[in-house]
């Protein structure tokens, strides 16, 4: 049989003597086979996906006083239970004829009957325009039985009605109904729109009609793996995933997953210009990938499992669905993709096949090796020039705050904030969704009185009580969620909280929603200073340095706040959001710094690499920043479109999410680790690597004209 050509690595090609290309071989295909069976196992035998619970709420810790009201509301006679508020008005806004009040109050018996207390569902006219008729539901319901409920409660009150007469479905269930629907297909949708995202940039990087699939697949096979690991394991550890959770972490495998592929073969295509035996140019492009791979995994893991100490069960559920989605990722890009790209050989890459002798990456002299050259140039400009630039973007949060109010939540109004919307115009803004005040019998008359004196309160109406506790209903005049409901709500707490032996709480879906938000800045509190802490241990492991890991998380955090700069200032001129949402700058800090500071890692852990060959500093840096910026752009552009994927949603707070990570990874990608990075590494020259001396030879100084 005749020897194939040099840099033919067809499969019909024999192996060389010695070569040992056979067990290789075997092994790479057995690695195929054994994912293909657990994958199939996984398929059968697992849940369809991440998802736990249809529940959209975070999960307040028990000691909130939102999550006490709501056990003690439990103990009544009804249980616990919210309204779900039909509103029935003209569209032109006309008062209502005695034939419209006679057709709303024939609705009330087959409305009543889809509640608790079918006598309650009585019709109640304001001011001559708008009538309310409130069906009880249960709020410890199975999840998504309420939603079901809603649902039926609008088809019977829009069933025929009389124009211009309409129906509108308001109150907490109404709004939780409508957030779900929110993520009905949305796992779907994600997925394909993240899927096409990624195959749409692999082809353009690449170029070849083929070699895009196969870290496309990888990366979907292993999204799928974790979802379905995700499912079984939650409930064993105490978690609960919901649809937003399990949509995020498919952002995630195939954000990082892409990423680690990008590197892997770029890599195996450099080696591959350097031997016509593509099992050792995969063993070495290996050799040289996973350290960052490894280290890139282990600070996204560790970040975010750092929410596991978090009190909202949201965020919880986040960081353990995140953490099992990365080390998927992490595990189907070190055994599983590199079987699959060395199996089919260099034709694999057709058109563009590397052949044995070709250029290598880190030897053109192509942008990336003129970028180089211009910061080694002039590093101390472009570190001032670039520092001047995420301060100026930085600035454009100046005004930012936090606290989306419920009405402003939702890319498109749903008819839950339309039925509020009406109901306002007519009563207090607050009466869709009053707060529940619960005191002791003994003192309940006194806390009522106090309650009707806090300003903002529109009305305080006693409601039921038991041999141990009273409740009472609290109307705000202002609006769920916004600024003067979360004041009336803090003076309310604390007018009736300071009276002596009245044991008095103030619940409720508003005071949820407050108590949510004070939830969220104590994680953020707790996570951030954890998040850093590991990532600064990761980079101290990874480099064997001091000084480095510090300058790095500090181009990170830069970028972060320059990020939330850039996205406030885009999110008030051109998506007109009112505020960001309480959860928002704490999981955008989050994946920005643990994802950002991937890109960091690849550069540098290139150049340290660089360096124990025995080049210096200033020619290190400048021969990573050749080898590595093609690939570590086409990740960062792949990533950030990734993110923005979340778009697709209409939740405001995960378009938020979206923008603010994808303007910081474009921000690391572009001006971090492009120019700045370099430009830090080539001013502290051989203090970067403090106290380690990675440098085997050759000098650090700036001014060696030999670099």
């Amino acid at each position: 049989m005749p020897t194939a050509p040099a840099g033919n690595d067809s499969l019909t090609r024999p192996a060389r003597a010695g070569s040992g290309a056979h067990q290789p071989r075997s092994l790479a295909w057995l690695v195929l086979l054994l994912t293909l069976v657990g994958l199939g196992a996984a398929f059968a035998l697992g849940p369809s996906d991440a998802t736990t619970t249809k529940a959209t709420g975070t999960g307040l810790p028990a000691s909130s006083q939102s999550a006490r009201v709501a056990e003690i509301v439990k103990t009544f006679p009804t249980g616990a239970v919210a309204p779900a508020i039909v509103v029935f008005s003209n569209t032109d806004g006309s008062p209502l004829t005695p034939e419209e009040q006679t057709v709303i109050a024939q609705r009330a018996a087959p409305l009543g009957a889809l509640g608790l207390a079918p006598a309650a569902a009585q019709p109640e006219t304001l001011q001559g325009r708008v009538a309310t008729l409130a069906v009880l539901l249960p709020t410890g319901a199975a999840d998504g039985a309420n939603s079901d409920t809603v649902e039926r409660i609008r088809r019977t009150a829009a069933d025929q009605l009389p124009t211009p007469l309409r129906a509108q479905v308001t109150g907490a269930p109404a709004v939780r109904a409508d957030i779900g629907k929110v993520f009905e297909g949305a796992d779907t949708n994600l997925l394909l729109a993240t899927a096409s995202v990624v195959a749409v940039l692999l082809i353009i990087t690449y170029r070849s009609p083929i070699l895009w699939l196969v870290p496309l697949l990888v990366v979907g096979a292993a999204d799928r793996l974790a979802a379905v690991l995700v499912g079984v394991l939650a409930p064993h550890a105490g978690v609960q995933v919901d649809a937003s959770t399990a949509g995020i972490q498919s952002v995630l495998v195939f954000g990082a997953g892409t990423d680690y592929a990008l590197l892997l073969v770029s890599r195996y295509r450099d080696e591959l210009h350097l031997t016509d035996d593509r099992f050792t140019a995969m063993a070495r492009a290996w050799r040289g990938t996973a350290p960052a791979v490894l280290a890139s995994g282990t600070t996204v893991v560790l970040s975010l499992l750092t929410l596991l100490a978090a009190e909202l069960t949201g965020n919880r559920g986040l960081g353990f669905a995140g953490a099992i989605g990365i080390l998927t990722a992490v595990l189907f890009g070190l055994v599983v993709l590199p079987a699959a790209l060395v199996l089919p050989g260099r034709r694999l890459f057709w058109p563009l096949v590397p052949a044995v002798g070709g250029a290598v990456t880190a030897d053109r002299r192509g942008l990336w090796s003129r970028i180089g050259a211009a910061v080694s140039a002039r590093p101390a400009l472009v570190a001032a020039a670039g520092t001047a630039v995420l301060a100026l973007l930085a600035c454009g949060g100046l005004g930012l705050h936090t606290g989306l109010a419920q009405a402003d939540s939702f890319r498109t109004t749903p008819e839950a904030v339309l039925g509020q919307r009406t109901l306002a115009a007519v009563q207090p803004a607050g009466a869709a969704e009053p707060l529940t005040l619960v005191s002791g019998v003994a003192a309940a008359d006194q806390v009522v009185e106090a309650a009707r004196r806090v300003p903002g309160v529109a009305s305080v109406t006693a409601t039921a009580h038991t041999d141990r506790y009273a409740e009472a209903s609290v109307v705000l005049t202002a609006a769920p969620g916004t600024v003067a409901s979360d004041r009336a709500l803090e003076a309310l707490r604390g007018r009736v909280g300071r009276l002596p032996g009245a044991d008095a709480l103030v619940g409720g879906p508003t005071a949820e929603a407050y108590d949510t938000g004070r939830a969220n800045a104590h994680d953020t509190r707790l996570v951030v200073p954890l998040v850093l802490a590991i990532v600064f241990l990761v980079l101290v492991g990874l480099l064997r340095a001091l000084v480095a890991p510090v300058l790095l998380i500090a181009t990170v955090i830069a970028s972060y706040f320059a990020a939330l700069g850039a996205a406030w200032l885009l999110f008030r001129t051109v998506y007109d959001f009112p505020a960001l949402d309480t959860d928002v700058p704490l999981l955008s800090f989050l994946f920005l710094v643990a994802l950002g500071v991937d890109y960091n890692i690849f550069l540098i852990a290139r150049t340290r690499e660089d360096t124990v060959a025995g080049h210096d500093t200033r020619t290190a840096v400048r021969r990573a920043l050749a080898s590595t910026g093609g690939v570590i752009t086409s990740a960062g552009i792949l990533l950030a479109a990734v993110f923005a994927v979340l778009g697709v949603l209409p939740l405001i707070t995960l378009t938020q999410i979206g923008v603010i990570v994808g303007l910081g990874v474009l921000l690391d990608t572009l001006l971090v680790r492009t120019v700045l990075v370099p430009a830090l590494v080539l001013l502290t020259g051989r203090r970067f690597w403090w106290p380690g001396r990675p440098e085997t030879t050759g000098s650090n100084s700036l001014h060696n004209p030999a670099a």
